[in-house]
């Protein structure tokens, strides 16, 4: 059989290379493993969930190790005053001793023993029983020198170790507090853009639908907030024979206590949340203004403003955030 000639072989090459090219348009280039699927809003808000418990618990076992560590900062502290004090001490017989050993150089004389000591009194024997005397009490000092040397020592070992374990509680907090953002920001992309939005940016006017009386932007947005956050208090939309937005059904409060009490400090946080969050997706839903702690976030005028006294804590808007839509 006769050898390929050179110009069959580059044909065959050129449909093998062809037959491949199709292929991969067809099938798709190959991979080690199928794509992972984007996260759906379910998983993530679960995701969200076991972060933002973990971060609890964090933040409680942070509280009680700063108070762990201020109260092992004090026993370091009394130790360490103990431990100046037996110091002292020390140094005070060792002088004593040091004293009596120099008493027998300077006065070796027995007739000034004898005025000092009593005449029966040997008074090298004497010098000597003292000065073994002065020796056991020093002793007696060095060894409790030496102990409160060793738990002043061991009292600022622990108050490190639980320094060390508290930073670490704090490093572990902020990078769970990481996560946390991470996935808002997921969750951030997930929210539709609501009907109604002109090509200039404006919006179409929208009427109230539905049993709760309320535009399809406005109940969007409402719903949005209800999945996103974990409130504890009633949202009120509608509500007739009222100025404002409420009437119209293009506004809602989203209650942080009830019977106008000023709301828990948590609580107040989830407001300051709930606001940055309506504020951030502002274009997406069509908010028109933020009302929060007596201030006012006007899309069109972006920042906080201050807002007049009206009183009451519900009428300053401090136990709910006001949200209305265009």
């Amino acid at each position: 059989m006769a050898d390929p000639s050179p110009t069959s072989v580059r044909h065959a090459v050129a449909i093998v290379c062809m037959t491949a090219a199709v292929a991969a348009i067809v099938f798709g280039p190959a991979s080690p493993g199928a794509a992972e699927p984007k996260p759906t809003k379910a998983t993530l808000k679960a995701e969200l969930r076991t972060l933002n418990k973990q971060v609890d618990k964090l933040i409680s076992e942070y509280g009680a190790k700063r108070a762990e560590l201020a109260e092992a900062r004090k026993a370091e502290r009394a130790a360490k005053k103990r431990l100046q004090e037996a110091e002292a001490a020390y140094e005070k017989a060792k002088r004593e001793v040091g004293d009596i050993a120099q008493l027998r150089y300077q006065v070796p004389d027995p007739s000034v023993m004898g005025f000092m000591f009593g005449q029966d009194m040997n008074s090298a024997a004497m010098l000597e029983q003292m000065a073994a005397a002065q020796a056991a009490h020093l002793a007696t000092f060095a060894r409790a020198r030496d102990a409160r040397k060793k738990a002043a020592e061991q009292a600022a070992a622990l108050a490190d170790k639980i320094e060390r374990q508290a930073a670490d509680v704090e490093r572990r907090r902020e990078e769970a507090e990481k996560l946390i953002k991470q996935v808002e920001r997921k969750l951030d992309k997930l929210v539709p853009t609501a009907a109604g939005r002109r090509s200039d940016g404006t919006w179409a006017p929208q009427l109230p639908t539905g049993s709760d009386n309320i535009t399809p932007r406005t109940r969007l947005m409402r719903d949005e907030i209800k999945e996103r956050f974990d409130l504890s208090f009633p949202v009120g939309c509608y509500r007739p024979g009222t100025s404002g937005e409420h009437p119209l059904g293009r506004a809602c409060d989203f209650m942080l206590s009830s019977g106008g009490t000023m709301p828990s400090r948590e609580q107040l946080a989830l407001g300051d949340r709930i606001a940055e969050w309506a504020i951030a997706n502002a274009d997406k839903l069509g908010v028109k203004y933020v009302i929060y702690k007596q201030r006012i976030y006007n899309m069109s005028f972006p920042g906080w403003r201050a807002m007049a006294d009206r009183g009451s804590i519900t009428q300053n808007h401090w136990d709910h955030v006001h949200i209305s839509m265009h």
